[in-house]
């Protein structure tokens, strides 16, 4: 009677790490790209020279919960998301919108934060305070960016693209731009780093969604990262990192 039942208690803990085992997500190493110039959602720390931000604390978290391994490239936004189409790349966050033409080029996960466009000027500028004054002006985005599109959207606006944002303000404070249109977190960032030179002006004037960029075909990855990131959402990370990264 006892070694049945030791045969028995065996088989129970057999079938338990089986079902265990195929419970369990195998484990998933994931190119990400990034464009590491769009503080604060992504930026190099200077001291650590390590990438950090919104987007990279959200990731790393939905990461942590779908056993997958994060390789992080910073790229150039243009060429993130050419990468992204063509599969160089399994995925991008770096403050994607998600749009009907890029959707064609690739997978999106879930929205996970709500941006909108706004317009950036020198503090002494007192003939531009909306979106509507900017016809006849010189407007600095950054290239591929929704920002360089709605400027492109304003009639007699003549848009200037920069492979980094961060060149577009530093044209705006040295006079050689008007203003500059990018997404609201990083015009309040930049704005508010440089008060005594830049402020913003008038309100957002899009309604924008960043999702994750996922290339085409790799709907496994795709369906993990939503999984992790509506864990990560119903834990109140998101809510979380908008305290850690947007209101200081």
């Amino acid at each position: 009677m006892k070694r049945l039942l030791w045969f028995g208690l065996a088989g129970l803990v057999t079938v338990s790490l089986l079902l265990g085992g195929c419970s369990a997500k195998s484990p998933l190493t994931v190119r990400v790209a990034t464009d590491a110039t769009w503080p604060p959602f992504e930026s190099v720390n200077e001291q650590t020279k390590q990438i950090e931000g919104f987007d990279i604390d959200l990731l790393n978290a939905i990461a942590a919960k779908e056993n997958l391994t994060i390789e992080y490239v910073n790229v150039a936004f243009d060429p993130l998301l050419a990468g992204v189409a063509q599969g160089q790349y399994d995925a991008a966050i770096s403050s994607i919108t998600i749009t009907d033409d890029r959707k064609k080029e690739m997978l999106f996960s879930d929205p996970y934060f709500e941006a909108g466009q706004m317009v950036i000027v020198r503090v002494d500028n007192t003939s531009i305070t909306s979106k509507n004054n900017l016809g006849g002006k010189k407007v600095g985005a950054q290239i591929a960016t929704t920002g360089a599109i709605e400027v492109g959207k304003i009639a007699g606006a003549s848009l200037k693209t920069y492979d980094d944002i961060g060149l577009a303000f530093q044209d705006l404070m040295n006079g050689q731009i008007d203003a500059v249109v990018c997404d609201n977190p990083v015009a309040l960032n930049y704005a508010g780093k440089n008060s005594t030179r830049l402020k913003t002006v008038g309100t957002t004037f899009t309604e924008e969604n960043y999702g994750i960029a996922v290339a085409k075909g790799k709907t496994d990855l795709l369906n993990r990262l939503n999984a992790g990131l509506k864990k990560v959402k119903d834990e109140g990370l998101i809510t979380q990192l908008s305290k850690k990264w947007l209101e200081k």
